[in-house]
């Protein structure tokens, strides 16, 4: 079988990695492309998984329509020479049009709600969609309802084991609480128009949760000079290891948090646009505290009060809850390429 995955993001690197080793190990053809897009290339390096990149996020609206044309011409054309017998994607938004004239079979998974442009570009031409249960929109074509995370498919126990030493490697001692607070750039498609936390609010941040803990930052971009010291200074491919043994997640991304809650690490995500997955990681499980930018003072009262009497078996035992409630996605993936469920 020939596979074409195209990636938009860092994290869609993470849902498909485990799948493009099980199936090049299996004698299929994969061929994996990206754009440059945060830590897309260098995270597919330390995973050593060969990608072409071709084109560029962010820029102004006319730049990115521009951009997404020529990407889409560039992965037609590739498209009819390696003449995939499925293509695979998160959002789907550059693969879905090209394989639909092509006839190739198209297999979209998603989670982002508000993403309406990007989804009205891949849904309606490509062959099924795949969306968790919480999704909370409707959809008008094919597509199927999973019980799972998109975070399943990378962090669940029986792919993930942590590994302390990235401790070390971060300067940060074995029992010493630390909390990751995370920023985002605001420059994908779907952030258009929204804003997320003020300087003043960043700093605000820091200096209150650094009286329980100390803090280290994991931001899109440069920091703002007087958070600098503050950075995080380790292989992007780590992360998932220091999430692991931190007290608390807090910031503007919807990843993070979703990737904290299988692991049993509570969060606090402060950002306008809501996402089904983090309310339902809220609502049925206790593991996010979702917040709008203008609820910010509440929102570091919740991450406070975290703090204040941290209990890590408590929240390890809701992780533990979670998981065994959902699917294991990457299972759930590959029996899908392999059997052609849509």
């Amino acid at each position: 079988m020939i596979i074409l995955i195209d990636l938009q993001h860092p994290a869609h690197l993470h849902f498909f990695r485990h799948l493009i080793v099980d199936l090049q190990a299996e004698g299929h053809t994969v061929r994996v492309t990206g754009w440059q897009k945060d830590i897309l290339e260098e995270l597919a390096a330390e995973h050593r998984i060969p990608m072409e990149i071709f084109g560029q996020s962010g820029g102004r609206l006319f730049t990115m329509g521009k951009a997404l044309m020529l990407r889409m011409f560039k992965l037609f054309f590739m498209m009819r020479k390696l003449k995939p017998d499925l293509v695979l994607s998160i959002g789907g938004t550059f693969v879905s049009i090209p394989a639909r004239i092509l006839r190739v079979r198209t297999y979209v998974f998603y989670d982002t709600e508000h993403a309406k442009v990007s989804n009205l570009l891949a849904y309606p031409f490509c062959t099924c969609v795949y969306v968790p249960r919480c999704y909370y929109r409707s959809i008008r074509w094919q597509h199927e309802r999973y019980n799972g995370y998109h975070e399943l498919a990378y962090m669940h126990p029986d792919r993930f084991t942590p590994d302390v030493s990235v401790l070390a490697e971060a300067g940060i001692g074995t029992e010493e609480p630390f909390a990751i607070i995370r920023f985002v750039a605001w420059a994908a498609g779907h952030d258009i128009g929204h804003d997320g936390l003020s300087l003043s609010q960043k700093l605000q941040a820091v200096e209150e949760i650094s009286k329980y803990c100390r803090v280290v930052i994991s931001a899109e971009g440069d920091l703002p000079v007087d958070l600098k010291d503050y950075g995080l200074q380790i292989p992007v491919a780590r992360m998932h290891d220091l999430m692991y043994y931190a007290q608390l997640i807090f910031g503007e991304s919807g990843t993070m948090p979703a990737e904290a809650s299988v692991l049993g690490v509570p969060s606090v995500y402060i950002n306008p646009l809501r996402l089904g997955y983090l309310e339902e990681q809220e609502r049925e499980y206790g593991l996010v505290s979702n917040f709008r930018p203008d609820e910010f003072e509440q929102a570091l009262d919740r991450g406070v009060s975290i703090l204040d009497g941290y209990d890590r078996s408590h929240w390890r035992a809701k992780g533990n809850a979670l998981v065994d409630d959902k699917v294991d996605v990457h299972a759930y993936l590959k029996e899908l390429v392999l059997n052609g469920a849509a």
